[in-house]
């Protein structure tokens, strides 16, 4: 069933304001309907709305539309600024508009200071998914995103690949038995590991985050849905490290994509609804309410937001400590960033809070990890400290394909073929997370040149993920 968006409701007249949140949601309750009949109701209900009064699919929105909804404003909505800050875009001939659109309004909140789109931008929820945007002293919590925190980590191995590859029963056995997976997914009481993290004042000081304990706890190393993963693959060193102590050559290594689970999205959840309760902005810009940092619920918002960003580290060294011991080898560098978080920093001699909200920090020497798909390299780079784009790179390659759309018109047969030609043994997933449902890894990395340079490339060999089709990306 061919979907009804806002683009669409927008160009027949519907105005950009809670309207349209009301128009969306008869979409999702039509029957009998087709889009094209669909189509011609909402266009008849806009002009006439009282013949539709009681109408069973659109009596509702016919009621709002005579009622006056959205076209008042209210007295206390806190308006945009009028000229938008400028802002860079990075690969802009491969970003969708609704990525752009979504940028536009970040950058005219009255906190935006500055603003860049990487290369794997698309359209999310507030700010795009590769979006950046610094603030005056205010933190948006949708700005930083559902899955604070999350996180690519990246373990190298003294084990030769040769190793993997002529024990992988012993590697697949290995990955399943040391990670969990899936949206709820945990560890019963007497499976459950230790670690500082779970020490922190926060748990018995901060009221709200003090009854998420327990479900921390239980979910510590284990990983969510959606895009999050466990991999092992070959790194391909063109030339030594001296910073990493790595000669040139190829290593085994494990690669790990997964944030701060319930805990995290728990958080976010409470501190978004309490953000948009506290500061009321226009339809438009809603879902990028923002708490000052110096109110009571900024600064509760800010520690927990930390908190997650230091737990789902946790999570990954509990796994990437669980895996190594089980395969008897020994670390010989390990590389972390994450994404979906917000920064105090400096920019143009000013104290910002900078959200990459599916962006690599980048700045002058910093080490990230940019993953492409399960069959598509990955790359660990070194930030060169960009200030036009705010010192970040992409988290990834990037969707071009929602996941209703990749279900819909990927087969098995073809991503089975895609797997085969790339010799990448797949344990879970499906098919919203086949490889063709991102963008060619390799256009992002030319679009950001002049944001990080190449260290070493990662070939996924053996991927594991969610097969429940859960999310919590």
């Amino acid at each position: 069933m061919s979907q009804i968006n806002g683009t669409n409701l927008l160009a027949i007249g519907y105005p950009q304001n809670e309207l349209l949140g009301i128009a969306l949601k008869v979409n999702k309750k039509r029957t009998g309907y087709n889009r094209e009949e669909m189509m011609q109701h909402y266009a008849a209900v806009l002009k006439e709305p009282e013949t539709y009064v009681d109408h069973k699919i659109f009596g509702k929105l016919a009621t709002a539309i005579i009622e006056g909804v959205g076209s008042k404003v209210e007295e206390d909505r806190i308006p945009l600024k009028e000229t938008a800050e400028e802002y860079a875009v990075y690969g802009a001939e491969h970003i969708e508009e609704g990525a752009r659109k979504q940028m536009d309004i970040a950058v005219r909140l009255p906190v935006a200071v500055a603003g860049a789109l990487m290369p794997d931008a698309h359209q999310g929820y507030g700010l795009p998914i590769g979006g950046v945007l610094a603030t005056k002293n205010a933190i948006i919590p949708y700005g930083v995103g559902v899955d604070i925190g999350c996180r690519m980590a990246l373990s190298i191995y003294d084990l030769s690949v040769d190793h993997f590859d002529l024990n992988q029963e012993f590697y697949k056995k290995t990955i399943f038995e040391q990670s969990q997976f899936g949206a709820g997914a945990g560890f019963i009481r007497h499976q459950r590991s230790d670690h500082a993290v779970l020490e922190n004042r926060l748990f018995s000081e901060h009221d709200f985050v003090g009854k998420l304990k327990d479900k921390a706890w239980s979910q510590l190393g284990s990983s969510g849905g959606g895009n999050h993963f466990v991999e092992f693959g070959y790194l391909d060193f063109e030339q030594a490290d001296e910073k990493l102590r790595i000669p040139k050559g190829r290593y085994l290594a494990l690669l790990t994509h997964s944030g701060s689970r319930g805990f995290g999205a728990t958080i976010a959840g409470h501190y978004t609804q309490l953000a948009k309760k506290m500061c009321k902005l226009p339809y438009e810009a809603q879902n990028l309410a923002y708490l000052d940092l110096n109110s009571e619920a900024g600064q509760e918002y800010w520690l927990a937001m930390n908190l997650a960003g230091d737990y789902a580290s946790a999570c990954h060294e509990v796994i990437h400590n669980k895996i190594a011991q089980a395969i008897g080898a020994q670390v010989l560098a390990k590389v972390e960033n994450h994404h979906n978080f917000a920064w105090k920093e400096q920019l143009n001699g000013e104290e910002v809070i900078v959200h990459r909200k599916g962006a690599t920090p980048a700045g002058k020497d910093v080490m990230g990890i940019i993953p492409g798909s399960m069959t598509a390299p990955g790359f660990l780079v070194r930030g060169k400290g960009e200030q036009g784009a705010i010192n970040s790179a992409s988290h990834g390659a990037g969707r071009q394909m929602s996941r209703t759309q990749a279900i819909k018109t990927i087969t098995n047969e073809e991503m089975s073929t895609v797997l085969s030609d790339a010799g990448v043994v797949l344990l879970g997933a499906g098919l919203d997370e086949a490889p063709m449902a991102y963008k060619d890894i390799h256009t992002v990395m030319a679009a950001q040149t002049d944001l990080v340079d190449v260290v070493a490339k990662f070939t996924p060999k053996m991927v594991r993920m969610a097969n429940d089709g859960s999310r919590e990306d």
